[in-house]
This record gives C-alpha cells, structure tokens and sequence, in this order.
C-alpha cells in the first residue's frame, strides 16, 4: 500500500499545530468540533479516482499538449441557489472552452469554481457598513453578509448548509454533463437569449455551425457517433479555496486502494496569496492531500519562496500535482512574473501555469462598489501569453470568476459597461464578476493568443 503521505507525520489535522490566517473565530469551539464531527460522518462529495484522473489530465497541461479553463462564481452563495442559476453558469463555461478548443486546436480542461466556493479571505477584519463597523463577511459558510451585527456572528452549522448545498450542486452538474445537456450536437443550445442576439453570441454561432457542419460530415463518412462520449459528454472538475480547514480536515478521507488521503469537498484545491506562508497552516494540510492543488502568487512573491512552495507542496515533482496561479495586476505581469518562471523552470519543477487577471485588477468605484474593467483584466492576460512567449513556456490556464447572469459587475467589455451602470445588475456576494458577454468575448480573446502560439 502506498504511504499516505510524503511525509510519514502528515495527518488531516496536523494543520492545528501550525500558525493559521483567515480563520474564523467561532463563538463556541465545543459546537464547532461537533459540526466537524458530523461533517466526517457524510459522504463524500467526489473520489479519489477523479481527483487522480485531473491531476493526469493536467500533467498534458504541464507538457503544452491541453489547456486549463477554471471559472465560476467568486462566493457562492445561500441566497441564490437555484438549477437555472447552476445551468446557466455551466452554459458559459462549456461555451467558453468550445471557443477555446475550436480557436487553439487543444483539449480543453474544464474545471468550476463551483459546489464548494464558500469562504473568501478578506484584506481587513472589519468593514464599515454606513455608520457601523461590522466584522467582514467572509463567505456564507462563515457568516452572513446581512450588514447586521447578529448576521456577521460565525456560526459553525452554516458548513453543513455548505455540504448539503455542494452535493446538490454536484448532482446537477453531473446530471447535465453526463446526461445529454453537454452533447455536442447541443452546441447551439448552451448560448443564452440575452446573449444570441450580440456580437460575440452570433460569433459563438458561426463556431456552433461549423461544429453541426463536422459532426454532419463525419456522419456521412460513416463514423458511429452514437456512443463516441467524448461527443456526447464532457468532463467538469470542481474547484475552491481551501481556506476553512476545519471543513476541509472533515472531508479528508484515506482512499482504500492507494492509503493515500484525499480532501473529499472538491477535486482540484487551492491556497490563496494571503495564506500560502510556507511554515503556516494552509501549505501544511496541502502538502498531505492526493489532490492535485494550486496555489496562487502575486506581485510580492519572490522567486526563491516560489520554489519553496513547490518543494512543499510536490517533492515529487509529479506532473499535473501543482498549478501556479499568478494573479499580477495588468502593471505588473510584464515585469514581476519572468522571474518567477525562470526560477522555478531552473528548478526542474514541472507546474501548471495559470493566470488569475480578476484579483489584481479590483478597485473600487466612484460609488463605492468593488469592480474590475474588462480592458485591465484582458491587459494581465495578454502580458501573461507575451511572458510565456518570450521564454518558451507554456501559459497553461485562465481562472476566472464568472456567471451565466446578465450582471453589470465589471466594466467595459462589448457592451461597454459604464460606472453609473454598476448599480443595475451588482448581485456578487463579493467580488464583480464578467458577465456571459464578457465572458465569451474574453474566450475568443484568449483563443486568438492560444492559436498565435
């Protein structure tokens, strides 16, 4: 049986005995513990062999043969939880990685922020909401984000709404992926009213055409589709931060045929720039975990704690175990990411490259509000593939937050949102999202630097 573990004194809980950021103080430790109690005692959400099979699928991904497409909701959330809201974000995403794989010629590897995306880091404990200093929502598996004293109260039970809510997700996500929704020969199906009728929706049609066209001739040349499941079905990992470790420690199970252990709430997890200390508690349940995992890094992380964090994090060096996920900002990619990948490159470590262009992009509004603009987040990716170009590496993903919304959350883009347009359609339980519009034109923007590769 294989070790569980690099290191022979990892366990899911050895995480406590290191310094944690970002945790939630909660009000009473003894019904807490009894929520992680109950929380052990549930099934899991997705199994080690899928975990395995992504951390395969990106290891194509290391060696430039395949393509990362990571999207969906900054926080999901409690309040608006519904199968056409799942349905829609889905849409996007499949309509995304067509362009993706008609436009650069490579597989397509779809993974969701989505059925466990509950917990967000925040930069300051405290926000002022009016005239009150409330304690910052930190994502409905903590608190509230009700600007009111009581709601903003971390309330443990809220992980088993989080569960129960993840497998439900997961239910319909399956359901449509394996179940016909996905279909090829639905391509035309997955573009939204309010989309169709724009320029990047009838661009996505003429794809969708040429697609009906291929499937068409294949039939005719006598090619059997009926039960070719790459046609008729797609894969869709899962996705979130692992920020909230007692959830996570909870759903850490040790898989009966490898003895390996495997955090159960989603296939692939991250670590955010805020908690990726290479001593601290994050790093050290991640190091344990047969996930594959990323970790994100900014503009103030240096090359030589980059390596650190891939000595941490994959001794092994296993092709497909570790993404990096650099979230520069548009004004800093061009300068403060080629060292990073010179380094680790020097180093032999064989990562997956990802490029977040939302975090290092967001400011706040005239009025207040956080947003991004779509020329800003548009602008960090073009410097990303212009990095990767000019050292001959490959730019392995785009990590985005989206949804399948008509929202007005970022600005700019097609539609050209405007500053007084925000407050429309802002329904974010955090962070501003790109709209379906936004969403495929980025696609199609990211399928031109992919083919000019």
């Amino acid at each position: 049986m294989a070790t569980t573990s690099h290191r022979g004194d990892w366990h899911p809980a050895s995480w406590r005995d290191r310094e944690a950021t970002q945790l939630p103080v909660w009000p009473d430790a003894a019904v807490a513990e009894g929520v992680y109690q109950q929380v052990r005692g549930l099934p899991p959400l997705v199994f080690a062999g899928e975990a395995r099979r992504l951390t395969r699928a990106l290891g194509e991904v290391v060696a430039g043969r395949a393509f990362m497409l990571q999207a969906g909701d900054c926080a999901e959330s409690f309040d608006d939880f519904s199968a056409d809201s799942i349905r829609d974000k889905l849409k996007v995403i499949l309509q995304m990685a067509v362009v993706l794989t008609y436009g650069s010629g490579v597989p397509v590897l779809k993974v969701g922020r989505i059925a466990g995306q509950f917990a967000k880091p925040r930069s300051s404990p405290t926000e002022r909401v009016g005239d009150m200093d409330l304690p910052v929502f930190r994502g409905h598996i903590i608190n509230d984000d009700v600007p009111v004293p009581a709601g903003r109260i971390p309330d443990p039970t809220r992980m088993l709404t989080a569960y129960h809510q993840s497998a439900s997700t997961l239910n319909l996500l399956r359901a449509f992926t394996k179940g016909g929704f996905a279909d090829l020969s639905q391509v035309h199906s997955w573009n939204q009213e309010f989309l169709s009728s724009s320029a990047e929706g009838r661009r996505y049609e003429a794809i969708a055409e040429e697609i009906d066209r291929a499937l068409r001739f294949m039939r005719a040349c006598g090619v059997d589709l009926t039960t070719d499941s790459p046609i008729h079905q797609v894969d869709l990992f899962t996705s979130h931060e692992a920020l909230l470790l007692g959830y996570e420690e909870a759903m850490t199970r040790q898989d009966s045929l490898t003895g390996q252990w495997y955090d159960c709430s989603a296939h692939f997890l991250w670590v955010g720039e805020r908690t990726h200390q290479i001593e601290g508690a994050h790093i050290e349940f991640a190091t344990g975990i047969g996930n594959p995992i990323g970790c994100k890094i900014g503009p103030k992380t240096s090359p030589d704690e980059v390596v650190e964090i891939c000595e941490a994090l994959n001794p092994e060096r296993t092709p497909g175990r570790l993404t990096l996920i650099s979230r520069m900002g548009v004004d800093a990619v061009r300068d403060k990411l080629p060292p990073l990948i010179r380094k680790v490159s020097e180093s032999g470590h064989p990562v997956v490259w990802q490029c977040d262009p939302m975090h290092g992009n967001t400011f706040a509004s005239e009025s207040g509000r956080k947003t991004r603009h779509f020329d800003d987040v548009l602008g960090e990716i073009q410097g990303y593939f212009a990095v990767h170009r000019s050292l001959g590496t490959w730019p392995g993903g785009v990590h985005v937050e989206l949804t399948g919304d008509d929202v007005t959350e970022c600005l700019g883009g097609i539609g050209d949102i405007l500053e007084e347009q925000l407050p429309l359609r802002y329904t974010t339980a955090c962070d501003p999202r790109l709209n379906a519009r936004q969403s495929i034109d980025l696609a199609f923007r990211v399928a031109e630097l992919l083919r000019a590769r």
